[in-house]
């Protein structure tokens, strides 16, 4: 997807989440974040907000942590979030496409990064917040989803902080069925290592390769995969002690 896709994806997401916790009232749990009120929900993602629009800004080379700022609730605590998020959104606008910063993934640029980072980021918690209303929130676009599967198994999982390993060496299938998109994800004792299989050759020469397939709509496997849905409840084949190996170990 283009950055300005991304930027616009972040823009319409954050209004949603926003428009959500207001309506929901920054007491209410979050079904989808045990543990969590709105509140916590506006407070963690508004963070994350100002900490990515400073790196955007401000240009910093290296990692800067989060800043605290003073507790806030309520109508208040919804307006800062309104306004720090259209500060992210505004900067991302304005920033030159040869943007260097620090960043912590793969991508083609500092930008492009962040760009793409920020609008998952407000995506799945704009699904938190809906979830808030006690109604099913909206789905995420095929499009969208697929992006984010490719950069949660091909960016996230790759780091050396994923828990999803497995003594024997296995592999996970995750097959988009809307959109056609085909990762396999080798489990071992080191970090998962998933290869997008774009072309046709490379998905005949991966076929046998697989001990389990995950197959579903992009949307479906998007939120499954970020832990915001059962991914047991998906179609799977083969050896599903692995779809219960990733429900277990692969919270980010």
């Amino acid at each position: 997807m283009k950055i300005m896709e991304h930027i616009e994806s972040l823009s319409a997401e954050g209004r949603l989440m926003a428009d959500a916790a207001e309506e929901a009232g920054t007491g209410a749990p979050v079904p989808t974040c045990p543990g969590w009120r709105v509140r916590d929900l506006l407070d963690h993602t508004a963070a994350v907000h100002r900490w990515a629009a400073a790196f955007v800004t401000e240009g910093h080379r290296a990692y800067v942590p989060e800043t605290e700022v003073p507790e806030l609730d309520g109508t208040a605590l919804v307006d800062r979030f309104r306004a720090g998020h259209q500060h992210l959104v505004t900067a991302l606008e304005n920033a030159p496409e040869d943007l260097e910063c620090w960043t912590f993934l793969p991508a083609p640029s500092p930008l492009a990064f962040w760009a793409r980072r920020q609008a998952h980021e407000t995506r799945v918690h704009r699904f938190d917040a809906e979830s808030a209303l006690g109604r099913t929130p909206a789905p995420v676009a095929p499009a969208h989803a697929e992006d984010g599967l490719d950069e949660l198994l091909r960016g996230f999982h790759a780091r050396p902080k994923s828990r999803v390993r497995t003594d024997v060496p296995r592999t996970l299938r995750i097959r988009t069925t809307d959109t056609g998109a085909v990762w396999d994800v080798r489990l071992t004792t080191e970090p998962p290592a998933a290869v997008r299989l774009d072309a046709t050759e490379d998905r005949a020469e991966h076929t046998a390769r697989a001990d389990c397939e995950v197959a579903a709509t992009a949307g479906q496997l998007y939120l499954a995969l970020w832990n915001r849905a059962p991914l047991d409840a998906l179609p799977a084949t083969g050896d599903t002690d692995l779809v219960r190996l990733w429900q277990e170990h692969s919270a980010i």
